[in-house]
C-alpha cells in the first residue's frame, strides 16, 4: 500500500468501525488512537473535561510514530484519531512524512447523539459531543482528506475510500 490512512471525525462518528474494516481489507495494522491517549487524558475526558491542544500533542506524536513504524514495517496502516483541527492533521502529516491520507466522517448531530447514547464501555461521555463539534475545523482545501457521509452503510463508505485510494 505504501501509504497510511487516518479515519477522523468527532466522537461517535464511526472511526473505529471503518478503521477496522479498511485495515482488514488492505491487510495492514489497525491502530486505535484512543489506546494511545495517556491515562490522564482518558480520565480527563471521562470526567467530561475537553482536552486542550497541549493535552493532545503527546497523543498525536504517539499516533504519528506508531503509524510511521507500521508504514515502515508493513507498508501502511489505518489509524483512528479525532484530528478535529488542521493543526492536528498537520502534526501527523509531518510525523508520517506526508505519506498519509485522512478520511473525515461527517455525521449529523442527531445521529451522533443517538450513537453515543447507545454505546457502552467507552470513556468518552456524550456530554463532550458539543465541545468536539465546536472544535471541529472542516478540512477545506486539504487535498489529502476525503470527507464522507458517516451515516451511510460502512460497506458503502469503505468502497468509496477504496476507490479514492486507488486513484
Amino acid at each position: 500500500m505504501s501509504i497510511s490512512f487516518v479515519v477522523t471525525g468527532v466522537c461517535g462518528s464511526g472511526k473505529s468501525g471503518l478503521g477496522n474494516l479498511l485495515a482488514a481489507r488492505w491487510n495492514v495494522p489497525f491502530i486505535e488512537g484512543d489506546d494511545l491517549h495517556s491515562e490522564q487524558n482518558r480520565a480527563k475526558m471521562a470526567a467530561g473535561t475537553p482536552l486542550t491542544d497541549s493535552d493532545r500533542e503527546p497523543s498525536l506524536d504517539r499516533i504519528g510514530a506508531t503509524i510511521a513504524s507500521a508504514q515502515y514495517e508493513h507498508g501502511g496502516a489505518v489509524a483512528t484519531c479525532s484530528d478535529l483541527k488542521r493543526v492536528y492533521r498537520d502534526r501527523l502529516r509531518a510525523t508520517v512524512d506526508h505519506r498519509l491520507r485522512f478520511v473525515m466522517l461527517d455525521v449529523p448531530r442527531a445521529e451522533l447523539q443517538r450513537r453515543m447514547a447507545h454505546r457502552t464501555g467507552h470513556f468518552m461521555p456524550a456530554t463532550l459531543l458539543d465541545s468536539q463539534l465546536n472544535t471541529l475545523e472542516p478540512p477545506v482545501g486539504e487535498g489529502d482528506v476525503l470527507t464522507v457521509d458517516g451515516s451511510a452503510p460502512m460497506d458503502e463508505i469503505a468502497r468509496r475510500v477504496c476507490e479514492w485510494q486507488a486513484r
